[in-house]
């Protein structure tokens, strides 16, 4: 008798932890569906040089553990720059994120990049049909977001661009690598000295998405290198210049201390939040 009494007993915890469970579920998408939209706009998020797109995880998750999207697949290109899908995107899909990878991820040709960049989004969008879509870069990444716009200014069949989010983008050099310390910015964020990269941008300011919202974020270790340890803030910040005023919306954000080093950008609470509302956020469509 003890033992039907003690099993009765464990059956009721468990059916009340179930029902819990699953009014706690219910509200989380109730509070899921009140902050954010839900739409076939799909992001594409795209790594740094030498990376990967298990850099792109982290943030990806972040966004599905908020309940901003319920669908992240994969889209791989290779080194001939074709694209081959991992997952798949339906119609009930909610704010589909895809998770790109590069094969050939230490390529310093960043309009190869783009072109790479093209790929994904034009197989995946082929595939699944998107129509709009939203870009996220991390590093290298942003590179190859601008040069694939610059590239694809007048491809019309390609989606249309709603929000575009850079994070540690060397749009103007990087430490060792093209940035002068000598360069200042100015108040439209023109660099005095112009890297050989950042000059082949330049037909941006004629040609960047006026549909487009854009989040730029830098980082700053708060070492007096006014850097994330790779990235100066101001080459960050240069790809304000290349905008133009075009855009529909524009707003820069620094990360301070620690957290704010380059590789660590992609895995910040702090950056996932911004991102996260930023994308996905009714006040921010």
């Amino acid at each position: 008798m003890k033992h039907k009494h003690l099993w009765t007993g464990v059956a009721l915890v468990a059916v009340g932890l179930a029902l819990g469970g699953g009014i706690w579920h219910v509200h989380q998408e109730k509070a899921a569906a009140a902050k954010y939209v839900n739409n076939q706009t799909t992001t594409f998020f795209f790594h740094g040089w030498g990376s990967s797109s298990h850099a792109e995880e982290h943030m990806a998750n972040a966004a599905k553990r908020a309940g901003a999207t319920d669908t992240i697949i994969k889209a791989n290109v290779d080194k001939h720059g074709k694209t081959t899908i991992s997952g798949k995107i339906t119609k009930k899909s909610k704010n589909p994120i895809v998770e790109v990878n590069f094969a050939d991820n230490k390529n310093g040709d960043y309009e190869q990049d783009g072109r790479y960049a093209k790929s994904a989004i034009q197989t995946v969008s082929k595939k699944f049909g998107i129509k709009k879509m939203n870009l996220v870069g991390h590093s290298m990444g942003n590179l190859a977001i601008v040069f694939y716009l610059l590239q694809n200014a007048d491809n019309h069949s390609l989606p249309t661009l709603e929000h575009h989010v850079a994070i540690a983008g060397h749009f103007d050099g990087g430490l060792g690598f093209g940035w002068n310390k000598k360069t200042k910015l100015a108040q439209d964020g023109k660099p005095f000295i112009m890297e050989k990269n950042y000059k082949k941008l330049l037909p941006l300011r004629d040609s960047y998405p006026q549909s487009a919202r854009v989040l730029n974020i830098a980082g700053d270790l708060d070492d007096g290198s006014h850097s994330d340890s790779e990235i100066p803030v101001d080459s960050a910040f240069s790809l304000k210049y290349l905008i133009n005023n075009r855009a529909k919306s524009y707003r820069q954000v620094v990360i301070h201390g620690r957290r704010a080093q380059h590789s660590k950008l992609h895995s910040n609470k702090q950056v996932d939040k911004l991102l996260i509302d930023f994308l996905w956020g009714k006040d921010n469509q």
